[in-house]
């Protein structure tokens, strides 16, 4: 039996919403001023990882980027209509994630590069009754993305990469805060996993770039450590004399396998008079490979089956595949200013009727703004202004039993939205 101890973490870390559920694209400067809209128009040394393949046709030289994001995520509310279940909100949210970026100079028409960046993470915590089902989730990650781009000839280039990802997790639960609640939990864990990526980029004219890139899903296999304490729930199934009574602690190994989806890029960018180019991205995110929320625990649990039904009976997720669209708009200024803007209407793969408050994830609108100013020839300075706008989700009554019924009248779960500023430098050596 599984259930997860990172991917609760996981799926609640991912309310944030910078993407839809736990993805974080933004990585760069010109990532996060063009809304994500940065495929086939991307060079620099975020090149390596946005497509290896456009590396390439880079200019001459190596290039170096270190950027610092900083995000702030507002806290979300909630408007239950379920009787008895008060209203709730959580803790804002504040965050610092630096990223490196690193393309080498070209041989034998071949480049090669080296991205750390953050794909995915951050936090939730609920402030009153919520905490019951998620007093904090926390996710950290990085990950290490070598890549590759070899120019098949001046017009097709084709890309591939590894991407080595470092995951850590933690998941708290207060006990009492919910009159059926009786139980808490606190777990920690982490993993190595690997995956992979490609890119073809082609150039139909000087004007026009077309690219397709594709990440495949990696599969957190996390380890860690568990403990779980209590007390026996006034439940119609446990006898009324156990009421209350002290539950043999859990104190062992908790372990589960999470799936970070595969994603797929199409992107096309054309620029007019060299001066302004507009890139469109669509984006698949094929996110119906999360089914269900399974822990693995080491040691057998408390013999009523409590610690079980909170905390290891599988969940049914069900996530849909879903889609996003792009578009980003890039204008030389004059020789040292470059200005950008860009939009994204992001799709969530949280179904109405698994939507928990761990995850309360809903479609989002997001806006961004950004410049980059040519300090010299080598070395240009830059920063971007990313607004993510998620839509109020609204459960109807009747159409969600998770957490206990506790949304089964209804609800409304409103305000959620980040802030992101990115800032840095591009070197070129």
């Amino acid at each position: 039996m599984k259930k997860s101890l990172l991917f609760t973490a996981i799926t609640v870390a991912s309310s944030q919403p910078m993407a839809a559920a736990y993805k974080v694209p933004e990585q760069s400067i010109n990532s996060t001023a063009l809304a994500g809209a940065y495929i086939a128009n991307a060079h620099g040394a975020d090149a390596n990882y946005y497509n290896p393949a456009a590396m390439v046709f880079n200019e001459d030289g190596a290039s170096i980027e270190g950027d610092l994001t900083l995000a702030h995520l507002s806290g979300i509310s909630i408007d239950n209509n379920t009787a008895g279940i008060p209203d709730d909100e959580t803790e804002k949210e504040y965050f610092v994630i630096p990223t490196f970026h690193y393309v080498s100079p070209i041989v034998n028409d071949a480049r090669f590069g080296l991205s750390v960046v953050a794909p995915a993470g951050l936090s939730k915590r609920w402030k009153g009754f919520n905490q019951a089902f998620a007093e904090e989730f926390t996710l950290k990650t990085f990950e290490i993305n070598p890549a590759m781009g070899y120019k098949i000839s001046d017009r097709v280039a084709i890309g591939a990469g590894f991407r080595v990802v470092y995951s850590r997790g933690v998941v708290k639960s207060a006990k009492n805060i919910h009159p059926l609640v009786t139980v808490d939990r606190d777990l920690e864990g982490d993993s190595w996993d690997m995956g992979f990526n490609l890119a073809l980029h082609v150039r139909p004219s000087d004007n026009l770039n077309l690219a397709a890139t594709y990440r495949s899903k990696i599969d957190l296999t996390v380890d860690g450590d568990a403990k779980l304490t209590g007390t026996v729930p006034p439940l119609p199934t446990v006898p009324a004399i156990l009421w209350g009574t002290a539950l043999p602690s859990y104190d062992g190994g908790a372990s589960v396998t999470v799936p970070i989806p595969a994603a797929l890029n199409l992107a096309a960018a054309y620029t007019f008079n060299d001066r302004t180019t507009i890139e469109l991205v669509y984006e698949r995110n094929y996110w119906s490979a999360y089914q269900y929320l399974d822990f693995d625990y080491t040691k057998p649990l408390d013999p009523y089956g409590i610690y079980g039904a909170f905390f290891d009976d599988p969940k049914t997720k069900d996530w849909d595949d879903t889609n996003t669209y792009r578009i980003g708009i890039t204008h030389r200024l004059n020789g040292q200013w470059t200005l950008m803007g860009g939009f994204a209407y992001d799709e969530t793969p949280v179904p109405e009727k698994y939507a928990g408050y761990e995850l309360p994830d809903s479609n989002a609108r997001i806006y961004s703004f950004g410049a980059r100013y040519r300090y010299s020839d080598d070395l240009s300075l830059g920063f971007g202004l990313l607004y993510d706008d998620k839509e109020t989700l609204k459960i109807d009554p009747g159409a969600n039993s998770e957490a206990l019924g506790s949304l089964s009248g209804g609800a409304k779960f409103e305000n959620a939205s980040a802030y992101l500023f990115t800032a840095g430098l591009n070197y070129k050596f």
